[in-house]
């Protein structure tokens, strides 16, 4: 599984957008992203899919979510606001 590409994260430019206007957040490049210092969201692709991993603030891994379609994407979403 690969870091996702400029396509890929093409087709989540909407997501991007949200995720952007969260409190504390900092896009380091696009579509990777930074809360408080910290890595806390990055995004993945394969054949199967598009995923995104997460760090919740004091978690020492991250979650994965599949963000490939809509569901997923409100799933991840929410748990960004949420710090998970």
């Amino acid at each position: 599984m690969r870091h996702a590409r400029a396509e890929a994260l093409d087709q989540l430019e909407p997501l991007l957008s949200e995720l952007r206007q969260l409190p504390g957040m900092k896009e380091a490049a696009r579509g990777v992203f930074y809360r408080r210092g910290r890595a806390f969201l990055h995004f993945h692709e394969d054949a199967a899919g598009l995923f995104a991993d997460l760090r919740a603030d004091g978690a020492p891994a991250f979650e994965r979510f599949d963000v490939t379609a809509e569901a997923g994407r409100a799933a991840l979403l929410s748990a960004a606001r949420l710090g998970l």
